[in-house]
């Protein structure tokens, strides 16, 4: 059977093709970037992104309880009021503790400290792991520092645990076992798995490897059940301090809180809302809501809804005065831009010298990226909790 075209069809098919071809050739950009190439001079770039959207907004964000006290008396004042307004936000703490119910794992010994791990319940159906590691240096109580990871493998990145379960000898990563820094000081370290990391994933997470966190659903769940991963993460410090106060070998007047990036994060939420926390030290966080964590992509981990109804991130840091207060920031630090660190700094100094105490907040800029540091962090701890 042959196949006959007519003249009719066999030309509008070429004068198609011919077509295409010709819009081929003179519509394609060299880079396609978007439906606006081309376009550029017709419309107002600036009206799609997002981004530059949301900092105009930030511009004329309520912030109404935004330090502008003067004085001891108005500053105290200001903190009952925005502290309350804090833990709204981040989401009501259960009004009764569950027991903690601790035990201890296992029991190493290394020169100069001993690591036990230990599990404790922090709220119903959740349990939370650490690591405690205590100074052989002879004391009848000790200092004690809770440390909080940042963004990783979770607490055995702090503790000089490598990704193989075995005993690393470097103090290697953006962390650099800053756990085992504190325990070298002769404070006592508990070094706590925060809630998405390491142990405390679902099974679905953990098949992506030991570097896969759990924020994203569990963050998220937390959003939808009006409350925050920020503070659940603050709760389970209550919690360890809790347990501190059980242990014949801490002094539970002496307590400090420390943490890189979003165990930063915690760290400041942490110090912020919980008195019994007398000394901190902040690595990698400190910053604005509007430099970094409205405009640089950030774990969902990261979120409190409505904050900025109310307060700036400094705002939040002001709740820590008049406790000693040290931050340090990477000058190469790309997800905490430095310029606004230093901005942040200076606005939570403001509260400070309204309490009276300025000699207690310190800002270590350091020459580096991500990453923490610990030259000025470690030797403040220790100073401000009697070691």
């Amino acid at each position: 059977m042959s196949l006959q075209v007519s003249r009719r069809k066999f030309g509008i098919a070429a004068l198609a093709a011919s077509q295409l071809k010709d819009v081929q050739l003179t519509a394609a950009p060299e880079k396609y970037t978007g439906p606006l190439d081309n376009y550029e001079t017709k419309v107002n770039l600036e009206q799609f992104d997002p981004v530059g959207w949301t900092r105009q907004l930030h511009a004329s964000a309520p912030l109404k309880l935004t330090f502008k006290a003067s004085g001891k008396t108005e500053t105290l004042a200001w903190q009952k009021k925005l502290r309350k307004k804090v833990l709204e936000l981040v989401g009501e703490f259960p009004a009764k503790a569950e027991p903690l119910q601790p035990q201890i794992l296992e029991s190493r010994e290394f020169p100069g400290y001993r690591r036990d791990k230990f599990v404790i319940t922090t709220r119903p159906g959740q349990a939370m792991l650490g690591y405690v590691l205590t100074p052989k240096k002879s004391a009848s109580k000790y200092a004690a520092v809770v440390c909080v990871p940042g963004h990783g493998r979770g607490v055995d990145d702090i503790v000089g645990i490598d990704e193989k379960g075995a005993e690393r000898t470097d103090k290697a990563g953006y962390q650099h076992d800053f756990a085992l820094q504190v325990v070298e000081q002769g404070i006592v370290a508990l070094a706590i798995e925060p809630m998405a990391f390491g142990c405390r994933r679902d099974g679905v997470t953990k098949k992506g490897g030991l570097g896969k966190s759990s924020c994203q659903p569990a963050a998220g769940a937390a959003l939808l059940l009006g409350q925050t991963m920020i503070g659940w993460r603050v709760y389970d410090i209550k919690r360890v301090i809790d347990y501190m106060e059980t242990r014949a070998d801490i002094d539970s007047s002496r307590i400090g809180c420390m943490g890189i990036s979003g165990g930063g994060t915690a760290t400041l939420f942490s110090t912020a809302l919980e008195p019994r926390i007398k000394v901190a030290m902040v690595s990698g966080y400190l910053n604005t809501f509007r430099d970094s964590i409205l405009s640089i992509s950030h774990c969902i981990d990261n979120y409190v809804p409505g904050i900025l109804n109310w307060a700036e991130m400094y705002d939040v840091a002001g709740l820590i005065a008049p406790r000693p207060l040290l931050a340090e920031s990477g000058e190469r630090d790309n997800i905490f831009p430095i310029a606004a660190s230093k901005e942040s700094f200076a606005r939570v100094s403001k509260v400070y010298a309204a309490m009276g105490a300025e000699g207690v907040i310190e800002h270590e800029v350091f020459p580096g990226e991500h990453s923490f540091h610990g030259v000025r962090g470690i030797p403040f701890l220790a100073k401000h909790l009697g070691v």
